[in-house]
């Protein structure tokens, strides 16, 4: 959709009032300010459906349809702040949907890393590649795949981040997660908790608090 500048003007100072009001309503102790930073580099409204872009800096998901949403904004800056992203890194995705996760990891580990992005519904595939190619993301691959495999062609990674609630953490995503590496991953299926994985000499997991998200599906997933 062409868009003159008085509109993509006015996305711009949405994006400035969504990303200060997490600043001010969670508190940097919770939202890294790099993170922060990163959220507002990207322009979330290319990254809904069409007749959502009025809503698209408000602070809650929306659907892209198939059963499937984009998250909440304060959910992925908590994501990544607890990912700890650096620049250079190499991190895998579970869930692409529509992009924009995607899109907040690449502005992290900037053009010396790559996001990795798997997606099981091919319309949402194509959905997050075209998303992801209008806003001029480069260093994101979205393929297609059972998440709770993994991508092992492409491994190790420095981070994983699954944005689909597990049952439990599946095996080959510890396996391809490089040792110091971390992981975020929603575990449950009625009451979720958000866990911090570290993999180190043995692997542990902390708990980061209650939340709702789809289901991750395939063969260690629901």
């Amino acid at each position: 959709m062409h868009r003159g500048a008085r509109a993509d003007n006015n996305f711009e100072s949405m994006r400035a009032r969504l990303v200060d009001s997490l600043r001010r309503r969670i508190g940097i102790e919770h939202i890294s300010e790099q993170v922060l930073q990163a959220m507002m580099m990207v322009p979330r409204h290319l990254f809904v459906r069409e007749s959502d872009m009025a809503y698209a800096y408000d602070d809650y998901p929306l659907s892209i349809g198939y059963g499937q949403t984009i998250s909440a904004p304060h959910m992925v800056a908590i994501m990544c702040t607890l990912l700890d992203v650096s620049k250079g890194m190499n991190v895998l995705e579970i869930g692409a949907g529509s992009g924009y996760h995607s899109a907040v990891l690449a502005e992290l580990v900037g053009l010396e890393g790559t996001v990795y992005s798997i997606e099981r519904i091919p319309e949402l595939i194509e959905f997050a590649r075209c998303n992801l190619s209008d806003a001029g993301y480069q260093n994101v691959v979205v393929t297609t795949g059972d998440g709770t495999l993994g991508l092992p062609e492409y491994a190790p990674y420095d981070r994983i981040t699954v944005a689909c609630a597990a049952p439990a953490i599946p095996p080959p995503l510890v396996e391809q997660l490089k040792r110091g590496g971390k992981m975020v991953i929603p575990i449950g299926e009625f009451m979720q908790e958000l866990y911090l994985v570290h993999k180190n000499d043995v692997v542990s997991k902390e708990r980061s608090g209650g939340v709702v998200f789809v289901p991750l599906i395939g063969e260690y997933g629901f």
